[in-house]
């Protein structure tokens, strides 16, 4: 096997925020070449599917400010520091859309942006939903929306859902539930 393994030299802080770390990190290459990486540390997430049963998945829409638009999305939130990402997920499931879930099931975890970001998704199936009444942080402006499986995909088929979570768990899902 190809030993790629780049060693850091250097790692200089840029930025440290609320939910983001940029630094710059000098490498060294296997072949001794020497090169910089923009690396953003970011909190570990969790990601829901939930299935209001095997027809018809509950989603949020949102507003992104770093795509100046309203986005319909899966629910999905950060870890808290040394919360179980199971618990961070029923929390998340709670607080966006005010349903709570009997039954869990993990999908896995995948690494959305590898490149340059560390952040991991922890992607769940939550099924045989309670209805209850959201929680939102203060900062939060989510609408609770409910579509057909079929519509679902439609919408993802053609590139109206450009969200790669939504699209992650769903086919996800697909594969192994719905």
């Amino acid at each position: 096997m190809l030993n790629n393994e780049e060693i850091t030299v250097e790692s200089d802080l840029i930025y440290s925020g609320k939910i983001v770390e940029l630094r710059k990190d000098t490498v060294v290459l296997p072949d001794g070449t020497m090169s910089t990486r923009e690396l953003v540390s970011h909190a570990p997430a969790v990601v829901i599917l939930p299935l209001l049963n095997e027809k018809e998945i509950i989603l949020v829409s949102q507003y992104r400010k770093v795509f100046e638009k309203t986005l319909l999305e899966i629910p999905a939130g950060l870890i808290n520091e040394n919360e179980d990402p199971l618990d961070a997920a029923k929390r998340e499931l709670r607080e966006e859309t005010g349903y709570r879930a009997m039954s869990w099931t993990s999908l896995g975890e995948y690494y959305p942006t590898p490149g340059f970001c560390n952040e991991v998704y922890h992607v769940y199936i939550a099924r045989n939903l309670i209805p209850g009444s959201q929680d939102l942080d203060d900062d939060e402006r989510v609408a609770v929306k409910i579509l057909s499986v079929d519509k679902l995909r439609d919408l993802i088929k053609n590139n109206s859902i450009k969200d790669a979570k939504t699209v992650l768990a769903f086919y996800l899902g697909l594969n192994n539930f719905i």
